[in-house]
């Protein structure tokens, strides 16, 4: 009796340290439900956007539906999808759920039952992005172990967090780690029987390929067909790729701006050469007397203010601020013990009193249970335009890359009447995020990391009819890349603008 009730306790307690070997282990269902019920007090006393796009009776719904998922679930992977889903479910793209290095680096270390070949997203189909001796190169999938593309698409979508219900911006995330996304939700599998077309072929064949190692997959990505021309997407930008200006002809410039992490605040020298930089240029543009000008975003996802204000003050006839309201949905930070930091416990109270001073001075206003930013935060502060603002006509370039202070520039812009914008929806809302300051927790049993930004954000745009609410930014004319330009590497959008402002020119 004594030797059987040691194994039994022997047995939960390898089962509760199991979550840090493998995501395919044993993971208890009270262990489950318990992380679960954390997650969801969480959600429910700290995190502002919970009901941005998601009415009460939804957020009800999910967690019910999320409890009855527990009692089917087994596996550390289960429930790691499970909050996955939650999370992708209230609409942040600064949302974000991880599993612990240890679980990380052994998913590294894998050396089978991945999917071999990387692929790309054109003109609504799948394609084989990889020259490979099983199938051919840009052949489009069908299926994969007889699962339709459309769905497997839909199941991968918890994995990537986008504002509102944009779709885009995961499925520019999916391309990458599509083999590791897929690993997570449909397990390790020896072979993948594929169903694919050639181009312009309607006959269906069919190629059985065995999986492969997850270095090997993302060294397979990284010899992807599509690097000569989509390699910026999944690039960090030196500082001296982060903006440039060039002329195209007498009346027409260009002015790319890849990102906004240009210096952590407005003093800071990165800030001030990049303020110059802009003053130069638009002094340039009026001498010129450039009628338009490109301002292309597309590999923009974000940085620290002001510096996508700044250059909105070049760009705009109207007085602005960064946002119209901001709130929080507390005064003190909730679930102390859980939040992820490196202070030794013992001094964690240090670094509470530091942040509750902040929210309680930050946003003193408060309105039906939300703490608002009072008029004197710089946040409101009423920006001008330059005196050597732009006044010609805007060509905005977006895509699925841009999001966070990106989409917030990218919305003040396309809200002049000015500005035409082309490419693709943006994965950053266009009328507002929740971003600024993001807190991650961790949960007790799992140890799954899950991280959001507490402050909740109207941006001041103008309201548009082609602009929708919970949806990114919307292109005026919605232009991808096409099929024969993906195979010469040609960027189809900056094609079709040029075209565009030659016609309108005339």
């Amino acid at each position: 009796m004594k030797i059987t009730t040691y194994l039994f306790v022997l047995f939960n307690l390898l089962s509760n340290f199991a979550f840090s070997q493998s995501v395919d282990d044993v993971f208890l269902q009270k262990n489950m439900h318990k992380d679960l019920a954390v997650f969801k007090e969480i959600r429910l006393k700290a995190n502002s956007g919970l009901y941005k796009y998601r009415t009460k009776a939804q957020i009800d719904s999910i967690y019910k539906w999320a409890d009855s998922e527990v009692d089917k679930s087994s596996s550390y992977l289960d429930f790691y999808n499970i909050i996955c889903k939650l999370t992708d479910y209230e609409g942040s793209v600064h949302n974000d759920t991880s599993i612990p290095d240890k679980i990380w680096q052994n998913l590294r270390k894998e050396t089978t039952g991945y999917f071999p070949l990387p692929l790309k997203w054109i003109n609504g189909k799948w394609l084989i992005n990889f020259e490979n001796s099983e199938i051919p190169l840009g052949s489009e999938i069908i299926t994969i172990n007889g699962v339709s593309m459309a769905d497997i698409m839909f199941n991968l979508e918890k994995y990537s967090t986008t504002d509102g219900s944009n779709k885009t911006g995961k499925r520019i995330n999916t391309e990458p780690h599509f083999a590791r996304q897929y690993r997570l939700h449909y397990g390790l599998k020896d072979n993948f029987e594929i169903k694919y077309k050639l181009a312009a072929n309607e006959f269906i064949k069919i190629k059985t390929v065995r999986g492969i190692s997850y270095v090997k997959y993302y060294n397979n990505f990284n010899s992807r067909y599509s690097k000569i021309y989509d390699n910026p997407v999944y690039k960090d930008f030196s500082a001296d790729e982060k903006y440039e200006y060039e002329g195209i002809d007498s009346i027409t410039s260009i002015l790319t701006v890849n990102s906004f992490d240009i210096g952590k605040d407005g003093k800071a020298p990165e800030h001030l050469k990049f303020v110059a930089f802009l003053d130069s240029v638009f002094i340039k543009i009026k001498e010129q007397q450039v009628q338009n000008l490109i301002v292309d975003i597309r590999h923009n996802g974000g940085g620290t203010d002001p510096n996508e204000l700044v250059i909105y003050e070049y760009l705009t006839q109207r007085n602005f601020s960064e946002n119209r309201s901001a709130w929080i949905s507390f005064q003190k930070v909730s679930f102390i013990r859980y939040v992820e930091t490196k202070v030794p416990s013992f001094l964690r109270f240090l670094g509470v009193i530091k942040y509750n001073k902040y929210f309680k001075n930050e946003f003193p206003i408060e309105k039906g249970g939300r703490f608002y930013q009072g008029s004197l935060s710089e946040d409101h502060l009423i920006r001008q335009p330059n005196k050597n603002a732009f006044v010609g006509n805007i060509y905005l370039l977006i895509s699925p890359e841009v999001a966070s202070a990106g989409s917030n520039f990218g919305s003040l812009l396309a809200s002049n009447k000015n500005t035409i914008v082309i490419g693709e929806e943006t994965a950053g809302g266009y009328h507002g995020h929740n971003g600024h300051t993001p807190i991650t927790y961790i949960l007790p049993k799992s140890k799954i990391l899950t991280t959001f930004s507490v402050v909740n954000l109207e941006q001041y745009v103008l309201e548009k009819d082609n602009q929708i609410f919970g949806r990114g930014i919307i292109p005026d004319y919605d232009v991808s890349q096409t099929y024969e330009d993906y195979l010469k590497h040609e960027d189809t959008q900056m094609k079709f603008l040029l075209e565009f402002i030659k016609n309108t020119s005339e």
